[in-house]
């Protein structure tokens, strides 16, 4: 038997999962690494902790397994999206933390550039709204902020990388600078239509295009990982963002096919086919995935909160030890309160975008306590998602249009109550799959498939198996009441 080694490094962990060519989950590691957070709305990682649990866990799940690196046929890599990584060519030193997706330092400097009329430039190439949470001006504060690093980039001494172009760099000895189509295009910077880094961007921004690694498809031969670090050069052939490779994973192959997944922010991706879809909902326009030199376009809605929420009342609140208390505690609540929570700790994302909002919390009396405050974390997720999921009904007009099922999977969708809730205040179903790391699979299928040694699309797909439907069971006014609640509390926090 042969295996794909799949990387899966994410905002707070990093995990290597060793599947079969029957992509059968076989053995697997999980490191987590330490946050940092200098000033309120900073967030940033140290690039050698990012690289550490990578090698770290790589060799554990080998162990875990018993597979030696010999049975290994390929890598691939799936990833943290946006966060921004500014290295030395030379020595492969980094010359700052690497910044994270959720850093909110340079709002005015989006600011700033939606002042002076840039907006349409941004959003008519990337398809993305001119927002902090993209790697574009986090590339930008770098080399204003880091000394003389503009005037090294401009000679050519440093790399620009989202966090998968960091470790195909480490994992080839420095011999590869390269990225996928998903995810320069959450850079950006690089023009979706054109599939090239946009020269107009990196000039408005005083990026260098030399530091700007090269783009290739999702499925495609990177190079091969140093043989000191598992044994033997292993092939890494499939790279894709942590979204797209879980809609990959989800076998959302046809236009008009959603997933959701639900991390530490929540992400939901409606393919549209061969076209770009143009959102009038503040919706983002990307790429799915690119194969045969050919992308996939997705309508994308995100949610910067959805685990995170829970992670809060674990380490900021102390109010549970597992995130699995929150659905016990949630059963226990008082119906008749109407607590309700906008976790907005990092601000809004779609369709609000707002960077600037904070977390509140309305509705509380006397009575509430532990249980209500789980209820209203667990429900925050799913009117979060019906939000992306009315805007994308207004956007997505094409013959095959209409959101009937909602695919998910991440760490939260294990809440059996969670999910049912999702269900009834979206009035869709909800459908659970047996394999939940979607997203590991969906790289590692990319990467089998490459080397021929995985089924191809069509088979692929076939393959996706159901572990549980949530049907809608909420009465229409009950929906209707507690989305408008919602809509208020957003409202009042953004007025805030």
């Amino acid at each position: 038997m042969k295996y794909v080694l799949a990387i899966d490094q994410g905002t707070t962990s990093t995990r290597a999962i060793l599947f079969d060519t029957r992509l059968a989950p076989i053995a697997s590691a999980q490191e987590e690494f330490p946050q940092h957070f200098p000033k309120p709305g900073w967030v940033e990682h140290d690039p050698n902790d990012l690289w550490a649990t990578t090698a770290g866990t790589c060799r554990e799940a080998m162990e875990r397994g018993g597979i030696a690196a010999e049975d290994i046929i390929s890598i691939g890599i799936t990833n943290q999206r946006e966060t921004t990584l500014v290295w030395s060519r030379e020595t492969g030193q980094p010359v700052y933390n690497a910044i994270v997706w959720q850093d909110r330092r340079t709002a005015e400097q989006c600011k700033a550039l939606e002042a002076a009329g840039h907006a349409e430039i941004f959003t008519s190439r990337t398809g993305l709204l001119l927002d902090p949470y993209f790697s574009a001006t986090k590339l930008k504060w770098i080399l204003d902020h880091v000394q003389g690093a503009r005037a090294m980039a401009r000679r050519g001494e440093l790399l620009f990388g989202t966090v998968d172009s960091y470790l195909i760099w480490r994992l080839t000895g420095g011999k590869v600078h390269a990225t996928d189509a998903t995810n320069a295009a959450r850079t950006m910077l690089y023009d979706i239509h054109k599939g090239r880094w946009s020269e107009t961007i990196c000039t408005l921004l005083d990026i260098p295009l030399q530091m700007l690694p090269e783009v290739h498809d999702s499925a495609a031969v990177y190079g091969t990982a140093r043989s000191d670090l598992f044994g033997r050069a292993i092939p890494i052939c499939g790279v894709a963002g942590d979204q797209q490779a879980a809609t990959i994973g989800q076998a959302c192959f046809a236009p008009g096919m959603m997933k959701s997944t639900y991390g530490t922010g929540c992400f939901a991706l409606l393919n549209t086919g061969d076209t770009p879809v143009r959102s009038q909902n503040r919706l983002l326009t990307t790429i799915a995935y690119q194969l045969d030199g050919k992308p996939t376009y997705a309508l994308e809605g995100s949610i910067f909160v959805a685990g995170a929420v829970v992670q809060w009342l674990r380490d900021g609140l102390k109010m549970i030890r597992e995130a699995g208390e929150t659905q016990d505690l949630a059963k226990k609540a008082d119906p008749a309160q109407g607590v309700i929570l906008v976790p907005a700790f990092t601000g809004l994302g779609a369709p609000y975008w707002s960077p600037v909002s904070r977390g509140a919390i309305f509705g509380l009396t006397r009575n509430s306590g532990p249980s209500e405050l789980a209820r209203a974390a667990l429900e925050s997720v799913g009117y979060q998602t019906r939000d992306l999921l009315e805007a994308m009904r207004a956007d997505w007009s094409a013959p095959e249009a209409g959101v009937t099922a909602l695919r998910v999977d991440g760490g939260l969708s294990a809440s059996d109550w969670a999910m049912q809730f999702l269900a009834d205040i979206t009035d869709a179903p909800v459908d659970r799959p047996d394999v939940l790391e979607t997203t590991a699979l969906g790289v590692a299928w990319l990467a089998g498939m490459k080397m021929g040694a995985m089924p191809d699309r069509e088979a692929f797909a076939k393959g996706w198996a159901l572990e549980r439907k949530f049907e809608p069971a909420m009465l229409p006014q009950d929906r209707d009441q507690k989305y408008g609640d919602w809509q208020r509390a957003v409202a009042a926090t953004l007025a805030y």
